[in-house]
């Protein structure tokens, strides 16, 4: 199992949203780009409004950031779409067989490991911004 693509489509529409932000960032604009459709796009958008990252306004058409670029970290959007919650990242069975010595310790010997795991990436994430997204695209296109 794989972290929800709702984590990098989040990402996507940020991201363009600051590419296109002289032009109009409908939901089916945003899905073109994505190459999805308008609804879930839509639903995103909600989770980000829902975070204050972006700022919808009900009868115009368009999205817009509610922050600068450098102040949205890709941990910001991870938690914005409910990717996953605070140390749920990796799934552990719930019923191991307490007869057996490694059925009766595997979730005491792996959890620990498994929680440093996960506030690893979220180290990770928050040290990275829609802004360096932006470059990145930017520099891979000769953008100035």
């Amino acid at each position: 199992m794989s972290i929800s693509s709702r984590f990098a489509v989040g990402i996507h529409i940020l991201t363009l949203i600051e590419f296109n932000k002289d032009g109009v960032n409908s939901s089916e604009f945003l899905a073109e780009s994505v190459n999805t459709n308008p609804a879930l796009i839509r639903k995103i958008i909600g989770m980000l409004k829902k975070a204050g990252l972006v700022e919808v306004h009900p009868g115009i058409a368009g999205t817009k950031l509610a922050k600068k670029l450098s102040d949205i970290t890709l941990l910001d959007v991870y938690k914005a779409v409910n990717v996953v919650q605070d140390n749920e990242l990796f799934s552990i069975h719930e019923s191991p067989n307490p007869k057996c010595p490694v059925g009766r310790n595997i979730q005491n010997a792996i959890i620990p490991v498994l929680s440093t795991a996960q506030l690893a990436l979220e180290k990770v994430l928050k040290n990275v911004t829609i802004e360096d997204i932006v470059n990145d695209i930017m520099e891979k296109e000769n953008v100035k």
